[in-house]
């Protein structure tokens, strides 16, 4: 049986930071969870990881149970928030794993401090470009910005969570994943941990954040895990938009290799936590990662 994670806490700039310990020995890894989510995200993949890797998942600022201040959400602090982590655990550096908004505080990282890290690996991330998207950051943010929960209650969310899960075919246990995103409150109303101010905090930080200008500059292998699903007609623009943000960042990156997750939806570390765990194992122990 995987050894349960150890949830603890480090002070960082004054800050405290929540992070949970999977244990396991060996190469080091460390796990950043995307927008809004949180480091349950990794729940299903770092057991399997831990069987030959010291693996610890993060909870980013902001987000699950770290600190929540109303600044620093700009990509220069939340890096610096990563590296005081690492200079924390100690030992050697660690392989940053980022899903979706994860993945682009890993390529920001890899070219503020490239001692940091001895590779990366992107799950459906790191790639994020919202100004080539969008015309402006007000439509980035009327886009981007979470859904109201003002009102609803656990009991109702957790039956649309169930029956859109069962849709997607996410593994057992993903509405525990989900639910680690919110707060109960005492009228048992849900409340997003990631408040609405610093989520459009985060979208601003996107909008500046280019990362066509950064990827010559990574010095690191980078593993590109995109997800994407060919069968389903609804999702071909998304697609075709992934696609080509693929070719580009293969382009330019000066070491990648990209391998395509397929009939995979975003949130993939819930859906298809093996094949998450299996690729990157696979890449770590045939020496992709150096």
């Amino acid at each position: 049986m995987p050894q349960a994670p150890r949830d603890e806490w480090v002070t960082v700039d004054g800050l405290s930071f929540h992070y949970r310990d999977w244990g396991g020995s060996g190469r080091p890894l460390l796990l950043l969870h995307g927008l809004a989510s949180t480091c349950h995200i990794w729940d299903m993949v770092a057991p399997i990881l831990a069987r030959d890797h010291a693996v610890i998942a993060l909870d980013l600022r902001g987000h699950g149970e770290s600190a929540k201040p109303n600044h620093g959400f700009d990509f220069a602090s939340v890096t610096q928030d990563v590296l005081g982590v690492i200079e924390h655990l100690g030992g050697a550096a660690p392989v940053l794993v980022g899903h979706s908004w994860g993945g682009s505080v890993a390529l920001e990282l890899a070219v503020r401090a490239p001692d940091s890290l001895p590779g990366m690996a992107w799950i459906d991330g790191g790639m994020i470009n919202t100004s080539a998207r969008y015309s402006s950051v007000e439509d980035a943010k009327l886009e981007m910005s979470p859904p109201d929960f003002s009102g609803v209650k656990v009991a109702s969310f957790l039956e649309r969570v169930r029956t859109r899960q069962q849709g997607a075919g996410m593994m057992p246990g993903s509405t525990d994943v989900v639910m680690a995103n919110f707060e109960v409150t005492e009228d048992q109303t849900i409340k997003a941990r990631l408040t609405r101010a610093n989520h459009l905090r985060i979208i601003e930080a996107l909008w500046d954040h280019h990362p066509d200008e950064l990827y010559k500059r990574v010095q690191c292998p980078v593993l590109i895990m995109p997800a994407r699903q060919q069968s389903n007609a609804a999702a071909q623009d998304g697609g075709q938009r992934r696609f080509m943000s693929v070719e580009e960042a293969e382009e330019m990156l000066p070491n990648s290799k990209t391998v395509w997750l397929e009939d995979c939806v975003h949130d993939v570390p819930i859906q298809r936590p093996e094949l998450v765990a299996d690729l990157l194992t696979s890449h770590l122990a045939d020496g992709f990662f150096g």
